[in-house]
């Protein structure tokens, strides 16, 4: 791993600390005194801050030094938790999130105006820190800041350890250097912290001279440390490097408590009682040797109990390291089930196996066109394999939705604040899974909806109470799955949209003619022209009528649909319909006419074949209605709706989908079965071919679209609704006729 890529990985991990970060700081302003928040905000500081240390990252380091000092005072009580406390040290987390996006190489359009705020940001952490209070007589004896006492307590056996300094030791692993790290740096940040007393090189894990690589580390170290620092700032040292070493820090003057701590949370290797007493401190190297000693002279009782009866050694601690020791080849084996993966690495991986499948869908066909019953078969055990692959490969991409939601919180607190508004954001189903390139893609539009709800749905608090409601108004996120795809809900409890203003506005602008019918959802939906806003006033948030069209579209790029219920008065929902990947699917292949389709199989609810009465009242028709066990089925002719030339099936047959809450029947010639489906998007010359969200290869090298079965329902079904509103419509104008 080159040095570079040791910085990448400093860069994601430094971010995700700032989440973490800004999520201890929302909890800590809903609840001062959570000492865990503030405790985990100084951790997320203080680790920042020592792995840039060690790539010298100055400007960082001096930043984060002093917002460290003050979340120290913090811990201590010296300083109290309030509102301005609050947005103070977000605001640093935001100019640290700048720093670290500097230190990735992005471009920052903001840059100076960022870099203008570090004099006022360090103005207010140092007058924050001057204003702190001198610690009272208890917090100066809290057991954090005082030593731990020499003198054990009534019934505790006495530490034989009697060293006044930390004792550090580290076995540094043998990729340690290949990963860009050098051990001598940590060695050297560790002396700003404090003197190293005492220092031991260990050579003795170099192999012979011919064996010896030069990329490996073959060093260890025993050191005796002498700081001031706190336990985390000492630990917090080795941070950057602790997957790549084992590490045994003992504190001066360790109560026995302290051992059997250091023994349970020591490093997985250390698999001998012996090696594990040693590195804790419990017995020096002379009296293991003695204890071993004894051992080879006297078989049982065991090395435990020996080290028990005859070294004085505490029971509790013999116990733990035992316990240690038959966890030792257990843990090792899930010490490292997490890696990180270059996100191109997987999509060239995804890519592959979409050829794979492509490439398997030929075997097949030629299997079977051979004839050759055990090569059909060998064929069909090879599909099972790929399909298990597909789904394998897709399952590595798949990542939970809360990473888009972790904004929110954030945003939510701030544009609350600068509205003056009262907004509590409730999120659920952040566990809920999809493709990582759609949770990246989907936060730009989840981000205007949740502006557009804070500013244009819920009410001011003052409207509120005057219509009988909370003060505090509720905006909620909510995630799940339906019917193969994710369902994204942006739902709020203000007032709703106004239908009778936004028709009036969209006849005003041309978009509607005078006296047509629309739906409920069709009026809802003039929301998202390009242009159309019904806002009183601008903001800064919106108002400027630029927005929803764009949030459609970039939903609509994801193959995926935006439907909005509201109520006036009771508030609004906006919900978005995503595909689960946008990379492989499971297909289901029909054929009209002499074309092959692929429709999502998902979204197939069931196939019928097409009575032959309505197969002839239908068949100049693009739209009509089937029975469908009493229901009537909105149906689409494909072969009149795309005209298609060709010779006609002696037997038609309906397939019926659905999506969302909505169905409809597709009259196709043939039924080909289900077929797993690589989608390949379509060429910039078609990007206004309505109908269709892809293409793929068939086993023939055929081209095959897949039809956008959103779209087509909603088609469906919509001529439905205008049917029924034009009828209603014309009722009630005839109701109005004179006698």
């Amino acid at each position: 791993m080159s040095t570079d890529d040791v910085l990448q990985t400093f860069v994601a991990e430094a971010r995700e600390l700032l989440l973490g970060m800004e999520d201890s700081l929302l909890a800590l302003e809903r609840d001062p005194r959570d000492g865990e928040a503030i405790s985990a905000t100084f951790r997320a500081i203080h680790t920042i801050k020592g792995s840039a240390g060690l790539f010298s990252l100055d400007q960082l380091v001096a930043f984060a030094h002093v917002a460290e000092t003050l979340l120290d005072l913090v811990r201590d009580g010296r300083v109290a938790v309030d509102g301005d406390l609050i947005a103070l040290l977000l605001e640093c987390s935001d100019y640290l999130g700048f720093l670290i996006n500097q230190i990735a190489g992005e471009e920052v359009a903001d840059a100076a105006t960022q870099e203008a705020r570090r004099p006022t940001l360090l103005a207010r952490l140092q007058a924050c820190i001057a204003s702190s209070v001198a610690p009272s007589a208890s917090q100066a004896e809290s057991p954090r800041q005082a030593p731990p006492s020499a003198v054990p307590a009534a019934g505790e056996v006495a530490d034989p350890v009697h060293n006044d300094a930390w004792h550090i030791s580290l076995r540094f692993g043998p990729e340690v250097l290949k990963n860009g790290m050098d051990p001598a740096s940590f060695l050297r940040y560790l002396g700003t912290l404090g003197e190293i007393a005492h220092i031991t090189t260990l050579w003795q894990q170099m192999p012979a001279p011919e064996a010896m690589d030069a990329e490996n580390c073959y060093l260890g170290f025993e050191l005796d440390f002498r700081s001031e620092a706190s336990r985390e700032a000492i630990d917090s040292t080795f941070d950057f490097v602790r997957d790549d070493c084992r590490i045994t820090l003992l504190p001066p003057r360790s109560s026995i408590d302290d051992y059997l701590k250091l023994i349970a949370e020591a490093p997985e290797g250390l698999e001998r009682l012996g090696e594990i007493l040693v590195a804790s401190g419990a017995l020096s190297q002379a009296e293991l040797e003695r204890a071993l000693e004894r051992q080879r002279q006297a078989a049982p009782p065991a090395l435990g109990e020996m080290l028990i009866q005859e070294d004085g050694i505490p029971a509790p601690v013999v116990q733990a390291a035992l316990e240690k020791q038959a966890k030792g080849r257990e843990n090792r084996s899930a010490a490292t089930r997490f890696i990180r993966v270059d996100a191109e690495k997987l999509e060239d991986l995804i890519n592959q196996v979409g050829e794979l499948v492509i490439a398997g869908a030929s075997a097949t066909l030629l299997s079977q066109r051979s004839g050759d019953t055990a090569l059909i078969e060998a064929m069909a055990q090879v599909g099972r394999h790929v399909e298990e692959i597909r789904d394998r490969a897709l399952s590595l991409r798949m990542v939970e939705i809360g990473e888009s939601f972790n904004r929110f919180p954030r945003v939510v607190r701030d544009v609350s604040r600068e509205l003056g508004k009262d907004i509590e954001l409730v999120i659920t189903g952040a566990e809920t899974e999809l493709d990582k390139t759609v949770v990246e893609k989907i936060g730009d539009p989840l981000m205007h909806l949740v502006r557009n709800s804070m500013d244009h749905g819920i009410e001011s608090i003052e409207e509120r109470l005057a219509r009988g409601k909370p003060a505090q108004g509720r905006l909620s996120l909510h995630a799940y799955h339906e019917s193969g795809s994710i369902v994204i809900e942006v739902a709020d409890d203000g007032g709703g949209l106004k239908r009778d203003k936004i028709l009036a506005k969209a006849m005003d602008r041309g978009l509607v003619a005078p006296g047509q019918a629309l739906t409920d959802r069709d009026v809802f939906n003039l929301i998202f022209e390009p242009g159309f806003s019904t806002a009183e006033q601008v903001t800064n948030l919106s108002g400027r009528g630029v927005g929803m069209d764009v949030v459609r579209r970039n939903i609509s790029a994801l193959r995926g649909s935006i439907d909005i219920e509201s109520q006036e008065g009771v508030g609004t929902t906006m919900r978005i319909r995503l595909p689960l990947t946008l990379a492989i699917i499971d297909g289901f292949l029909i054929q009209v006419a002499d074309s092959a389709f692929v429709l999502p199989l998902d979204l197939v609810q069931e196939c019928m074949e097409l009575p032959d009465g309505e197969r002839l009242q239908s068949r100049g028709q693009s739209s009509h209605y089937l029975d469908l066990r009493g229901e009537a089925l909105p149906c689409l002719r494909l072969r009149n709706l795309l005209n298609l030339e060709g010779e006609s099936s002696q037997r038609e047959n309906v397939v019926i989908v659905q999506y969302g809450n909505r169905r409809a029947g597709l009259v196709v010639d043939r039924l080909l079965g289900e077929f797993q489906t690589v989608i390949k998007p379509l060429g910039q010359i078609f990007r206004h071919l309505r109908g269709f969200s892809g293409s793929t290869i068939l086993g023939t090298g055929e081209v095959a679209l897949i039809l956008d079965v959103p779209t087509l329902v909603h088609d469906a079904s919509g001529r439905e609704a205008r049917l029924l509103g034009e009828s209603n419509a014309g009722q009630a104008i005839g109701s109005e006729q004179p006698a």
